[in-house]
């Protein structure tokens, strides 16, 4: 399940500063991209720069990306910041994420056609400079079906007492929150 960015104002400022984002993005290494740890949802070519992880600010990423550390200080409870990069022809497969109670925001920075996520029944394309909010508890996946890397910018944060419009049928976080 997608939402619309205007839910949640914290977007806004994502994609004012998308620019300074990827700029500091294009001055890291691959070696400093460390592989998606769940190994069982992709083959290969999915790594990750982690600014926050689970509440804690990973302060010497942070000092390598002060200006995206401070943007992203921004989001309201946040959980998890990263970059995310997929390789040509990577493959996530099809999962549910964790824990209830967060949503994920992706802001796109590097993406060549043929790349895509779907949410549920719904499938989207990223957009540099865009975000995208979803439910991560809905079975999704992501695919990168080109010759060159797709970077977003991940942040984890927990979900608002209220979202709107829920579907009645989702197990879990929506089904506490809103009773049918």
């Amino acid at each position: 399940m997608f939402y619309q960015n205007e839910q949640f104002p914290f977007t806004a400022a994502l994609e004012q500063n998308w620019q300074v984002i990827l700029k500091e993005l294009q001055r890291l290494q691959d070696g400093q991209f460390q592989d998606w740890p769940e190994k069982h949802l992709y083959e290969k070519g999915w790594s990750v720069f982690g600014l926050y992880g689970w509440g804690v600010r990973l302060d010497k990423n942070c000092e390598v990306c002060p200006e995206t550390a401070k943007v992203v200080e921004q989001v309201p409870k946040i959980v998890t910041a990263a970059f995310s990069h997929m390789k040509p022809n990577t493959h996530i497969l099809p999962h549910t994420g964790f824990p209830e109670g967060v949503l994920r925001c992706h802001l796109g920075l590097i993406v060549p056609e043929n790349c895509g996520i779907r949410v549920g029944d719904e499938t989207r394309t990223w957009e540099p400079g865009k975000c995208m909010v979803f439910d991560d508890t809905v079975e999704h996946e992501a695919w990168n079906k080109s010759d060159k890397p797709r970077v977003v910018l991940i942040t984890d944060f927990k979900a608002p007492d209220l979202v709107v419009n829920p579907p009645k049928s989702k197990k879990g976080l929506f089904s506490r929150l809103f009773k049918s």
